[in-house]
This record gives C-alpha cells, sequence and structure tokens, in this order.
C-alpha cells in the first residue's frame, strides 16, 4: 500500500458506484498568474466533482476565485496544475481545435450580458452554435426549446424587440439547444429585475427537473443561489464550505463567515464536509 494521502473529493449531486463519468470534475486545479512576489493563486488547489443533473450555484467574496473557477471548469482558460475533464475529456489533452468543438458541442454559457446577435432573430441566435458546429439544425428540437423558454409568438423578433427577460430566454434557449453536458451561468440575473429573475431562474430549475440538465451557476445573490440544489462557498481560492437544499437566510449567514475562513489555517490543509466525498 502506497504511503501517499488520499486526496479529499467533493462531489455534488448523486454519485453512484458504476456511474458514468461526472458532467464537470476538477482536481487538484490550480490557477496561478503573475510571476515571483507578484504571483497571485486565483485557484488553490479545488478538487470537486458535479454529478448530471444537479443544479449548483458558486459563491463568495469578491476576489474569491469564483470567475476563475468559472473559466478553468468551461475551458476558456487552462489550469496552472491540475486537471479539468468535461463529460468524461480531460481538457488538457485537447489541442485548441478540439477544445473549441467540446465547448460548442458540450458545454452551454449564459452570461449576464445576453451577447446576442442584433441582426439576427430569435429563432437565428438560437441555432447560431450550431451553424458554427456545421449542424443542421433539428426543426423540431429548436421548436420545442423556444417554446419552453415561452418565445414561440416571438420567434421572428430581433433583440431590440425583446424585454431584457426575453433576451436572457433566448440565451439560455440558445444554450440549451446543443443538448449540453453543462450549462455554465456567470451572474445570469444580475441586469434583470427581481420578478424577472425569478421567472429565468425557474427556467432553468425546470430544465433540471424535466431534462436532468447540468448546471453550475456562478451569483452572489443568495436569492438567485437559492434555486440552486447546492451552494459551493469560495475563498482565497478554495471551498470553504457547502449547503445543501439552501433557503436564502442561511445562504447569506454563511457568506457572513467566509471572512473568518480565508484567514484562518486550514486543517490538514483541505476541508471536508459532510456528504462531499
Amino acid at each position: 500500500m502506497s504511503g501517499r494521502p488520499t486526496r479529499p473529493r467533493h462531489t455534488i449531486g448523486d454519485e453512484r458506484e458504476g456511474a458514468e463519468a461526472p458532467a464537470v470534475r476538477l482536481d487538484a486545479v490550480r490557477k496561478v498568474y503573475g510571476k515571483g512576489s507578484a504571483q497571485v493563486a486565483a485557484l488553490d488547489g479545488v478538487t470537486l466533482a458535479f454529478e448530471h443533473g444537479s443544479f449548483t450555484a458558486v459563491m463568495g467574496p469578491s476576489g474569491s476565485g469564483k470567475s476563475t473557477f468559472l473559466h478553468c471548469a468551461a475551458g476558456l482558460d487552462r489550469p496552472t496544475s491540475g486537471t479539468v475533464a468535461v463529460a468524461g475529456r480531460d481538457l488538457a489533452e485537447l489541442n485548441e481545435n478540439a477544445l473549441t468543438r467540446l465547448r460548442r458541442e458540450r458545454i452551454g454559457f449564459v452570461f449576464q450580458a445576453f451577447n446576442l446577435l442584433p441582426t439576427l432573430t430569435v429563432e437565428q441566435n438560437i441555432t447560431l452554435p450550431l451553424r458554427f458546429a456545421g449542424k443542421r439544425a433539428d426543426r423540431r428540437r429548436i421548436a420545442e426549446v423556444i417554446a419552453r423558454v415561452g418565445l414561440t409568438d416571438r420567434a421572428r423578433h430581433r433583440p431590440h424587440e425583446l424585454s431584457g427577460g426575453q433576451q436572457q430566454r433566448v440565451a439560455i434557449a440558445r444554450a440549451l439547444a446543443v443538448r449540453p453536458a453543462v450549462l455554465f451561468a456567470d451572474e445570469p440575473t444580475g441586469a434583470l429585475d427581481t420578478r424577472t429573475a425569478a421567472e429565468v431562474l425557474g427556467l432553468l430549475r425546470e430544465s433540471v427537473r424535466t431534462d436532468g440538465q447540468t448546471i453550475v451557476m456562478v451569483t452572489h445573490d443568495p436569492i438567485a443561489a437559492s434555486f440552486a440544489d447546492h451552494v459551493v462557498f469560495l475563498a482565497d481560492g478554495r471551498i470553504a464550505d457547502r449547503l445543501d437544499a439552501p433557503i436564502v437566510d442561511a445562504i447569506a449567514e454563511r457568506m457572513t463567515h467566509l471572512g473568518a475562513f480565508a484567514k484562518a489555517p486550514l486543517p490538514g490543509g483541505r476541508p471536508t464536509f459532510g456528504g462531499i466525498r
């Protein structure tokens, strides 16, 4: 038997023996910016897996590593060390062309800025990733996705003819149209009013319940995070805490303690939480 210490694993969702690979897995991921004395570790040894059909919110104070986490997990940036796998594919083994194909075909993105092309209709914006991938759009699938987001009567409208909430629904439909292994959402309700934000979050929640979609959402908003099944908290680039079946008050309370975590030494080098392997 090797004397090498076992690295704790933090798993979000239902991990079963013999089950397929998680939708996303990060193992000992570090991301360092700068050199020498100016080095900053935006991520410091994050090990975490997201199982299929899970909805997870990632939270933390400014500078905690949330954006870097999303960029590395989604293949938008390469970690300094450690590994990231999406749908069982180790991203480090892919060249730039293969990585681009994986992002187009297996990863969906929804951002605070809707990123719609103003000259295209709703339907054309939704099918754009398929066209980039050289794939023919399944008209039935596209119609189904447009109906799911409640925009059937807006399919031929252009973005300037839509409300902010409707534009975000287009962005969600565009992400879902490719049947992604995982959908990453970065502050998806940051530009929306409270009621519209709740509608958009309910739509994401429904895609998990009915389609088994995997969603990883970065947010600073406890209300938004309460729509998720799990909340993972980051502080100083490390996993600081986790909350299952979250409610708003509990999320806000955990957030107030992250500053203390960031200053405290980690026993054994990494935190371990009940129920996370």
